[in-house]
């Protein structure tokens, strides 16, 4: 049967007609003009500096060239390393590289943190062309000494200035160091500050610059809009516009871990499916709920910058700043999240007086400004208005506090016990009955406790056989 030809214009950069076979699959028929720059150079054999927006197609930029390179030699040791910040970047470059590769007789690999390192170690034995792997990680199996790198011909950098941000410069350094001298080195970067240039000269020979788009500037199909508000309604204005305006793919980012969670958990109390990742949760959760955004099972994606570095979602269409990023780079990386491959996206930033001066930052980088527009119902200095029945029971809760509580009081003296289950363990550990606060208390708590009865009875204090001050102070320091 005769093999059916495709042709694209991947062909005319010296691309062999397997790997551009695998591009026309994914429906790739034009390439990027990063990719249009680089593949010729890397064919080459130069040492290369990419510079290109996150979202223009820079693995493809590298993987094809190095898998065409690769697939002249018919062996297993590691040929080619690839190294990048975190672990969503291993795994989405490493699955690149298995794409367009799909039709060659080349063995890749990922290796990173947060899992096991023996099924890494079993993969590693079997034999591997291409590591993709996460500094930290890959020094760790260089300590068990269950990866050889004396063999690597391509060492390609990606997210290089995110790898510095990370404090990853030692770690790259010592990774150059275990490297063969001679070899090809590639640099790929979304923005290009001036360190990443000291880095480069430090090990690369006549490198060749490819920069497709002026330095640290958004892609231009993503519109960027900026909503002034208080700090206290950033959470109901963001449940606001993604109900109002129907929102079903969002990708937020702040700046925490603990704020991601708060947030995810305040979106999922207001009705809408929401979910965190961030450096703390567990891998296996956070490919779960990676799997679950990309697929449209899940509404909002809660995350901080380093969790989504590496994040490729086909066509995302809103990207939201709840927090500004306090370098005014990490903003040109969030919203390259959206406007990928051709497609249009909106970036939304949710700006109180505190963000104002991160936001001129970010403006003075892009050099242009963002477009602010106030959102009806949330301007700043706003509050949200209660109902009526919810402003007279805060209103009253100060004056129905005592009496409510000798209420509660008087059924100890005047009135029969309840013979609840729970009232029986209780009385068999012979302690009053007083409601499930009790139950809560540690030991050390109960200790506490008894110390303070004592000091209030030399003090003469008449409340030392009243519980309930005592336990609201404990209770309230063991959360």
């Amino acid at each position: 049967m005769q093999e059916k030809v495709i042709t694209t214009s991947f062909e005319s950069l010296g691309l062999a007609p397997t790997l551009v076979r695998a591009v026309a699959e994914q429906g790739y028929t034009q390439p990027t003009p990063i990719q249009a720059q680089a593949i010729p150079v890397v064919l080459a054999g130069k040492d290369l500096l990419g510079a290109a927006q996150t979202g223009t197609g820079k693995t493809a930029a590298f993987a094809l060239p190095i898998l065409q390179k690769l697939s002249a030699k018919n062996s297993h040791p590691i040929r080619t390393l690839v190294v990048t910040p975190t672990r969503e970047l291993a795994a989405q470059v490493e699955q690149d590289f298995r794409t367009y590769g799909k039709h060659l007789a080349l063995k890749s690999a990922v290796i990173f943190g947060g899992v096991g390192m023996q099924p890494q170690v079993d993969a590693l034995r079997r034999g591997v062309d291409i590591l993709v792997a996460t500094p930290g990680r890959l020094l760790d199996h260089v300590q068990q000494k269950t990866v050889k790198l004396a063999q690597v011909e391509i060492l390609v950098l990606d997210e290089a200035d995110r790898m510095l941000d990370m404090g990853f410069i030692h770690d790259i350094r010592r990774i150059l160091a275990l490297l063969p001298a001679t070899r090809q080195n590639l640099l790929f970067s979304a923005t290009f500050p001036d360190e990443i240039r000291k880095l480069a000269a430090s090990f690369m020979k006549s490198a060749v610059t490819v920069e497709v788009a002026r330095r640290n500037t958004p892609a231009e199909l993503v519109a960027q809009v900026q909503h002034p508000v208080g700090q206290e309604r950033k959470r109901e204005l963001l449940a606001h516009l993604v109900k109002s305006n129907d929102w079903r793919q969002v990708l937020v980012f702040v700046r925490t871990k603990h704020g991601a969670n708060r947030l995810a958990h305040h979106l999922s109390r207001a009705g809408i499916e929401a979910d965190a990742i961030h450096g703390d949760k567990a891998q296996n959760h956070r490919t779960r709920t990676l799997k679950r955004f990309k697929d449209n099972e899940l509404r909002v994606l809660v995350a901080t910058d380093i969790a989504a570095r590496g994040l490729d979602i086909e066509a995302l269409p809103h990207v939201v700043n709840y927090d500004l990023p306090h370098v005014a780079e990490d903003y040109v990386h969030r919203i390259g999240r959206t406007g990928r491959a051709g497609a249009e996206g909106e970036a939304v930033s949710l700006v109180t007086h505190d963000d104002r001066p991160l936001m001129a930052a970010v403006e003075r980088l892009m050099n242009r400004k963002v477009e602010e527009r106030v959102v009806a119902g949330f301007e700043p200095g706003t509050r949200r208005e209660e109902p009526r029945e919810h402003q007279e029971t805060r209103g009253n809760r100060g004056q129905n506090r005592n009496p409510g509580r000798r209420q509660q009081q008087q059924p100890r003296h005047g009135q029969p016990k309840r013979t609840g289950h729970g009232q029986h363990q209780q009385a068999r550990r012979g302690q009053p009955q007083r409601g499930r606060s009790v139950d809560r208390l540690t030991a050390e708590q109960e200790a506490q406790l008894a110390e303070a009865r004592r000091r209030m009875a030399e003090e003469g204090e008449s409340r030392r056989n009243s519980r309930e001050p005592l336990l609201g102070a404990l209770l309230g320091s063991k959360r």
